[in-house]
């Protein structure tokens, strides 16, 4: 663990990773119906027969969230694994303490305020 979190840190932010992990396994649970992406997506077109055209949209948006929950819960683990290595709550960019505040607010932060800041800036200037 990072040493600038004390163990009634840990503990709360250990428990925060573990009810989203728990939450975004349900969510992705409810949306494939048991079934893995493509086996999803197979039986949504199958059932959709002449409709298919028209639903489409409804589609893309299921898949873009399953993709989202996907990510979301590949970053969930991956905090609780830099927990277990005692890297938890170091920036990836720059090696700052990130501060008790941001992981309450987003537990699987990866980078500090500042890093996180300038990499939204670049990723919005490569989109624009």
């Amino acid at each position: 663990m990072s040493p600038h979190l004390t163990a009634g840190q840990c503990t709360e932010l250990r428990t925060a990773l573990a009810r989203r992990r728990h939450a975004l396994a349900t969510q992705l649970a409810e949306h494939l119906h048991g079934s893995t992406r493509a086996e999803r997506a197979h039986d949504v077109l199958v059932q959709d027969g002449d409709d298919a055209p028209q639903r489409m949209p409804e589609r893309d948006i299921a898949a873009a969230l399953t993709d989202r929950e996907h990510r979301e819960l590949d970053a969930v683990a991956a905090a609780m694994q830099r927990m277990e290595q005692g890297a938890y709550g170091q920036c990836a960019d720059c090696g700052a303490t990130v501060p008790f505040e941001r992981l309450l607010v987003e537990p699987w932060a990866t980078c500090c305020i500042g890093c996180a800041t300038r990499r939204e800036q670049a990723s919005q200037r490569s989109h624009a």
